[in-house]
């Protein structure tokens, strides 16, 4: 008997409750967490064990993922950065620099327009958008 993975199925249960946001901010990710930390008070750290990595032209990309676990909640904040050594994690979306997902509790429209007004106050950030699923082609490369 063979046991076959839905991906659909894992991408769909992946991004119940969740929010994403695209960001530019063309710095480097680790200086773009700094900021945020600053800014927000949250503390994003760099978390290797779900760091996303693509194998694509015979060579593998690793995309560095930062977490923010909101402490007496199931709320964490994931901050992938959207390119590296000129591949992108969502190809269709190479002007983004940062992808912000939030998962777990799920978040008011007022929650999502505040998170969003209070990351556009940070210097290096020139855009902040809100991403549909329906958009995103390649969704299957933010699930880890």
């Amino acid at each position: 008997m063979k046991l076959k993975i839905d991906n659909d199925l894992l991408i769909e249960e992946f991004f119940e409750n969740t929010h994403l946001l695209g960001i530019v901010a063309p710095i480097k990710n680790y200086h773009f967490v700094w900021q945020i930390n600053q800014c927000l008070g949250f503390h994003f750290l760099i978390n290797h064990s779900i760091e996303i990595i693509l194998a694509k032209k015979s060579r593998k990309y690793f995309f560095s993922i930062y977490e923010y676990r909101v402490p007496g909640t199931c709320l964490s904040h994931y901050l992938y950065h959207n390119q590296h050594d000129g591949e992108y994690l969502l190809p269709e979306f190479k002007h983004l620099d940062f992808l912000w997902l939030t998962k777990g509790d799920d978040l008011s429209r007022d929650d999502i327009n505040s998170l969003q007004q209070t990351i556009r106050t940070i210097p290096s950030v020139q855009l902040v958008n809100e991403m549909t699923n329906e958009k995103i082609k390649h969704k299957q490369h933010l699930v880890f």
